[in-house]
């Protein structure tokens, strides 16, 4: 048996020479059950650019009490935002691929455009498969964090490189690794953010919610806080913000270690103290409505900010399969095609 997969030769030849985009998304359970969930946090959290612990001792941990107790919380929080589409992420995913796929097709672009999921199904090594099958000679890869970090971009990485290993004829590959300061990254968030503001009047102070990280990995050298803090810069820039009108967080810790601050759900309780009843919320860090933004946030945080005293509490989408969002997309990817 061959240690490396490949054509035959008589496939090879006809059908090489296919460029291929390959978008790359976190990754969401099949169903909002808690087995399904169990399924999707097993192969997350067991992911070593994740979770930074011994191998050994975090086995235990994750294995004997976390994928015990967590799934069931879980499944109920992914029923609330669960569609008749099913997952907001996976639809949303689909729809971004579809609209760049007719991008390319009324641009005159000759590009097979395919979506995987770093953690489920589409699986990066099935669909890197089906790509291979295709015959793609060149591939260009974007993963969909607009912001670098070694837990979520360099895991796409690690994955396409575990694939790419077992084949004998490697296409030419190009890896977009941020696109944080990207001009039609910025103008797309805020055309997103002008509107809101267009509709509902400018709040008091418009909070800009990043995913959150252990404190830790910024000391590691991973430039994730650096390149928010770039993003949020560009971006108030481009809103003609002062520095009273916004305030910049992170979302979604994790355990018990000191992770990037301010934290969100803190600042939530604490604005209505400081007077600040009217925001609007943010999420630069997210391509695509997923969990984290539309029941931690648009549910979960507003409640607390309510409760502690807030009036008027709104979320900003996602830029999701906007147009703005599309031709951003394409622009980043044409050069490499």
């Amino acid at each position: 048996m061959a240690k490396f997969s490949g054509l035959s030769k008589e496939e090879g030849h006809k059908k090489r020479g296919k460029t291929g985009v390959l978008l790359v998304n976190l990754g969401t359970p099949d169903e909002a059950t808690p087995s399904a969930v169990r399924r999707y946090l097993a192969e997350f959290l067991a992911d070593p650019r994740v979770v930074e612990i011994p191998k050994l001792v975090w086995m235990l941990i994750l294995h004997g009490i976390i994928l015990r107790v967590r799934p069931a919380k879980s499944a109920a929080l992914y029923q609330q935002v669960w569609t008749k589409d099913g997952s907001p992420l996976m639809d949303i995913t689909k729809r971004q691929t579809k609209k760049l796929v007719e991008h390319f097709e009324r641009s005159g672009e000759d590009a097979s455009v395919r979506f995987c999921m770093r953690y489920g199904q589409p699986s990066v090594a099935s669909t890197l498969q089906d790509m291979h099958k295709e015959g793609i000679d060149k591939l260009v890869v974007l993963p969909l964090y607009p912001q670098y970090a070694a837990p979520t971009t360099a895991s796409a990485f690690d994955a396409i490189a575990k694939e790419l290993m077992t084949w004998r004829y490697l296409p030419a590959l190009h890896f977009i690794n941020t696109y944080h300061d990207n001009p039609d990254f910025i103008d797309a968030l805020a055309a997103s953010i002008s509107k809101d503001f267009e509709l509902n009047g400018q709040p008091q102070k418009l909070v800009l919610s990043y995913h959150g990280m252990p404190e830790r990995n910024l000391h590691l050298g991973d430039p994730y806080y650096c390149f928010c803090m770039i993003t949020t810069r560009l971006l108030v820039e481009k809103l003609a913000l002062t520095e009273e009108q916004y305030i910049t967080t992170f979302q979604s810790r994790f355990g018990k270690a000191k992770w990037l601050m301010p934290y969100t759900d803190a600042t939530m309780e604490s604005l209505p103290k400081d007077g600040i009843t009217d925001i609007a919320v943010v999420c630069p860090a997210f391509s695509a409505d997923c969990l984290e933004t539309l029941e931690e946030i648009a549910g979960e945080n507003r409640l607390i900010f309510e409760e502690a005293g807030g009036k008027s509490f709104r979320y900003i989408a996602a830029l999701n399969d906007n147009d703005d969002h599309i031709k951003m997309m394409a622009n980043i990817v044409k050069p490499h095609l």
